[in-house]
């Protein structure tokens, strides 16, 4: 008889870690919270679903916060994702700043090729099952027919991190495991709260492009929009870590020209310009940034040796984050010391954890996703191995 395996979240960790078990001849059940499954995998890819970055797996390694997913994402890295993604049918290409996509754009047809494949290789799903108790082995569901309980052979926990709550990762499933170490989660890829200045208003939704940022030792290129909210876009997302430790934003509105060049350029003589007109014209600086400089500095320095350090150094004060359950993602969740090395729950045998509940932090572009994938296929390869070695892996 087949040794029985229980996955917890329907999300892409969960249905990897089940395509995994199945493939290692497990039989496989797969309870999701959700009337429908792959709820936040489907809105991430609304707008074009970034699965991977085409990259060396070294490179990639290097844009997560640790080094515990290196043997994952060895494993199971950029490339495999591709490879994945182009036996089910859902064509990839990528694009010019190597991000992958499928070639239809959204994530519907993928995740439907994905579950139809998994069912018609034996996969139980239930939906609407809600996980509320657990003694390690045995686990308890609120369901549409009231509270039901399972005890497999082993089981693979995919329950996401604590964002977009009503997509399913609510973030409350701490409080179920408490014997399980824990970090507080943290809103990572977010937006910036800001309660801007009432001239700041005609420049809401626009796009600040051409621009450098740093947060202490972090770097980024890459555009930002200005919301009614803050600051948002993928320009700032991957500063979200040093942001969260308090250092403060600083931006180059002009990353391309050095200080001394710009300084030299508006010590020309500026005739009957006002000085907004004259830097316009001598530095072709838009009307957003120097609305961002009026805002964040003052009335504009006429000194240009002073004007050029603010331009290529706007530091912002010190600004919270959006509320987590806007944030992209999560830092926070399971600690890597309360796992082994087949990602087991040291003090729940026979159960492992996959996806964003583990406590690791990476930017967009294809990282997150990545690491989701790794992960659930790690797990399930481990939990198949438990399983069928009667305790061992």
């Amino acid at each position: 008889m087949a040794k029985s395996a229980l996955v917890i979240g329907g999300g892409p960790a969960g249905l990897m870690a089940a395509q995994e078990l199945l493939a290692q001849g497990l039989s496989v059940q797969l309870m999701d919270a959700m009337p429908t499954l792959g709820r936040k995998f489907l809105m991430a890819g609304k707008s074009g679903l970034n699965l991977t970055k085409d990259e060396p797996t070294p490179l990639c390694l290097t844009h997560y916060d640790t080094n515990r997913l290196s043997p994952m994402i060895n494993a199971f890295g950029p490339r495999d994702v591709m490879d994945w993604a182009n036996a089910l049918g859902a064509a990839v290409y990528t694009g010019s700043t190597g991000r992958v996509f499928p070639k239809v754009g959204k994530a519907s047809p993928l995740l439907r090729a994905w579950i139809a494949q998994l069912v018609d290789q034996g996969l139980d799903i239930r939906t609407k099952w809600h996980l509320t108790d657990t003694n390690g082995r045995s686990f308890t569901f609120s369901t549409p027919d009231g509270p039901q309980s399972v005890t497999p052979d082993v089981t693979i926990l995919a329950l996401g991190g604590a964002s977009w709550a009503r997509l399913g990762s609510d973030g409350t499933w701490p409080a179920i495991l408490p014997n399980v170490a824990t970090a507080p989660f943290a809103p990572s890829n977010c937006a910036l709260a800001i309660d801007w200045s009432a001239h700041m208003e005609k420049f809401l939704g626009q796009p600040i492009k051409s621009i450098a940022m740093r947060a202490g030792t972090q770097v980024s290129r890459g555009e930002i929009i200005l919301s009614a909210k803050g600051i948002e876009g993928g320009g700032i997302y991957p500063l979200s870590p040093a942001l969260r430790q308090g250092e403060r934003l600083i931006i180059d509105l002009m990353p391309d020209w050095p200080a001394d060049k710009i300084t030299a350029a508006l010590t020309r003589p500026r005739g009957k310009n006002s000085l907004s007109n004259h830097i316009r014209k001598t530095l072709k600086l838009d009307p957003a940034k120097l609305a961002l400089i009026r805002e964040f500095w003052g009335p504009l320095p006429h000194s240009p040796e002073i004007l050029a350090q603010v331009i290529k150094g706007l530091t912002l004060p010190p600004l919270p984050p959006r509320p987590m359950d806007e944030a992209i993602s999560t830092a926070g969740g399971i600690t890597w010391d309360a796992l082994d090395d087949g990602l087991m729950i040291t003090t729940m045998p026979g159960v492992f954890a996959a996806g964003e509940m583990i406590d690791w932090d990476a930017p967009t572009g294809g990282y997150l996703l990545t690491a989701c994938f790794a992960t659930g296929k790690w797990a399930g390869a481990h939990a198949a191995r438990y399983a069928i070695t009667g305790g061992s892996q």
